[in-house]
């Protein structure tokens, strides 16, 4: 059995405990010979564990009665921002987030609001590093008064903004950066995230490749804090459970050209390719596939885990994986999504958007107050130690009756610690399916 190691960056505020090694105890005295369910070893020796057949299942919600009203009301309404990309190269990132937003809203004032008020909702595009509608967006969501921000989801659009979101005294909420140099950034106690940082999906990336049999990999990579920090954490997985890296190629944000890369990796003959992108993905495969690599052999990662049914021809990426911080999206929260855009292809970070939406409406709460600053400073007291909760009728519930509570949200249980980061979550591993959609595998769960 190969275990998960403690090599994991030395990050002040952030150390790494324990992993959950649920998953790879499945690949424990595993022999040559794979079940029916499991892929072919033919690909560079791949053959990783069976699906779970647990995966994606309905959740369990909280049953409330009536709801208390408020005890305390504000003459300033809780107004909460979006920052999330519609244009750019994680634009399909935006849509199941915005819908977690959106659908975290109407549940919120369905039951009266916050502190006696309907929640009011600002949507912006965050664009991506290549353009500064980011900052322009921002400059906007400040003018209108918005107590917090929910966003970015690029890490390195993120760090655009960070200081002008934080230095206005505003909450910035993030649904999606796993950037391990928030931990430490000086954000004033403003910056809080709901998805693990990449510490994690990094380790558990790393070991899964291991577990499917890879003992060698080459790395296609991003070259912006997501992608040099993701790739940072999963190279140090592999080596320590045995592999070698043989091959690790960047690119920039705004190339379109990948053929030398592509040329690099092929030629290195890696079992195992990580692409960690965001959707160049979508030129990067085709070359990959043109070259002889198989689907086996490919691991996407959070920044390009997407549904390629229409992209690709069928059976382009069947055995692919892929991974995914947060568990997966459960199928009754599927059908609320669906309710609210139904044109949604993927769920991807829409349960931490959903999160992040109902615990700062929580902490509002708690805080009495809809002020930003004061909202942070009672979110982590939300997270843990009360009564557990997992909607907000029934969190708000028991605020209003004198409780302390703990939220576990659609993302997972979503902890925090001093820093604002999860201190314990999921990592979702998916199987690209016939039709080049990403099904869910199996889920690891860690603690930071």
């Amino acid at each position: 059995m190969i275990s998960l190691p403690q090599t994991a960056p030395r990050v002040a505020k952030l150390t790494v405990l324990s992993i959950g090694v649920a998953l790879l105890a499945t690949a424990c005295g595993g022999g040559s010979t794979p079940s029916a369910t499991e892929s072919s070893a033919a690909a560079g020796g791949i053959a990783c564990p069976a699906p779970s057949d647990t995966a994606g299942a309905s959740s369990t919600a909280t049953e409330t009665g009536a709801v208390p009203a408020a005890t305390t009301t504000t003459p300033t309404p809780l107004k909460i921002g979006s920052l999330l990309p519609t244009t750019g190269s994680l634009a399909f990132l935006g849509p199941p987030e915005i819908a977690g937003v959106n659908l975290g809203i109407k549940e919120i004032n369905a039951v009266g609001g916050v502190l006696g008020k309907p929640v009011q909702v600002v949507h912006r595009d965050s664009g991506d590093t290549k353009t500064d509608i980011a900052t322009q967006s921002t400059t906007a969501l400040l003018g209108q008064g918005v107590s917090a921000v929910i966003g970015a989801a690029s890490s390195g659009v993120s760090k655009t903004v960070i200081n002008q979101i934080t230095g206005a005294g505003v909450l910035q909420f993030s649904p999606a950066n796993t950037s391990p140099d928030f931990t430490t950034w000086d954000d004033k106690g403003l910056y809080w995230r709901t998805a693990p940082s990449d510490v994690l999906q990094g380790q558990v990336l790393g070991n899964y490749m291991a577990t499917c049999g890879a003992q060698t990999l080459g790395m296609m990579v991003l070259n912006d804090a997501y992608g040099t920090g993701l790739q940072k954490n999963v190279k140090a997985a592999f080596t320590a459970a045995g592999g070698q890296v043989v091959a690790e190629q960047l690119y920039n944000t705004g190339d379109s050209q990948f053929s030398s890369q592509v040329d690099a990796l092929v030629a290195a003959k890696p079992d195992a390719i990580a692409l960690i992108t965001f959707d160049e993905a979508k030129s990067i495969i085709p070359l990959l596939t043109g070259k002889g690599i198989k689907a086996e052999q490919l691991f996407l990662v959070d920044g390009n885990l997407f549904d390629y049914s229409k992209d690709f021809k069928a059976g382009t990426l069947k055995g692919a994986r892929g991974t995914q911080p947060g568990t997966f999206a459960k199928e009754d929260f599927k059908k609320s999504l669906l309710a609210i855009d139904p044109a949604l292809r993927t769920f991807n970070y829409a349960g931490e958007a959903y999160d992040a939406v109902n615990m700062t409406a929580l902490a509002a709460e708690a805080a009495k107050s809809t002020k930003g600053t004061d909202i942070a400073k009672q979110l982590k007291a939300v997270s843990e130690g009360g009564e557990k909760c997992n909607t907000f009728p029934s969190c708000i519930t028991l605020l209003r009756n004198g409780k302390d509570i703990d939220y576990d949200g659609q993302s997972g249980p979503v902890t925090f610690s001093d820093a604002g980061d999860p201190t314990e979550a999921y990592i979702g591993i998916y199987q690209y399916d016939d039709s080049n959609k990403p099904q869910p595998a199996k889920e690891e769960f860690g603690k930071l």
